[in-house]
């Protein structure tokens, strides 16, 4: 049983992995990657999608993303919703075409996006941590409807302990990744 749980655990600490490094890759490093409108969200018809459900989205060059519009009227709702998007964006419309030039990123845009990437990486840890609190929350139950012994549930903790540890390392090398690669020019 406690194995089952500590499985459980380790699976939802991967994912929870996996969504600060999602989280982090839609965090621009000044260069044009066309995740980055992922999740900018347009109006569509009363219900918010995303700009990739009603446009094809492109690189142009490395430093520019193109959004060809499949609807012509939804241009000047999916330019508006790219600028009010708070990824610093300013989209401009040529013919059937948004452009989306990437800006240089200067020393303050940097250390803001530091602090953006900081705060993701906090959220992870803290989903790591909850997955902690679950897990030792059932294996107390174990103990509490005496289905294990006190040793066992004790080791149990121990391993989820040791878990919580590893993924949290982990994060914080993803962090200090993405901290890099932001400050580099």
């Amino acid at each position: 049983m406690i194995n089952d749980i500590q499985k459980t655990a380790e699976s939802k600490m991967q994912r929870s992995l996996e969504v600060l490094k999602e989280n982090l890759a839609k965090v621009r490093t000044g260069r044009a990657h066309t995740g980055l409108l992922d999740q900018v969200e347009v109006e569509y018809y009363g219900s918010p999608v995303p700009v990739s459900q009603v446009a094809n989205v492109t690189l142009l060059d490395a430093r520019t993303i193109g959004v060809k519009v499949y609807e012509s009227n939804m241009s000047a709702a999916v330019e508006k919703a790219i600028r009010d998007s708070n990824l610093g964006l300013n989209p401009a419309a040529m013919g059937d075409v948004i452009r989306v030039p990437m800006p240089m990123l200067t020393e303050e845009r940097r250390k803001d996006l530091i602090k953006v990437v900081r705060g993701e990486a906090e959220d992870g840890r803290v989903s790591i941590r909850n997955v902690r609190r679950d897990a030792n929350d059932h294996i107390k139950k174990l103990l509490k409807d005496k289905e294990v012994s006190e040793d066992d549930a004790r080791r149990g903790e121990e391993a989820v302990q040791k878990l919580t540890d590893k993924y949290i390392a982990e994060a914080d090398k993803i962090l200090a990744a993405k901290e890099e690669d932001l400050m580099a020019i």
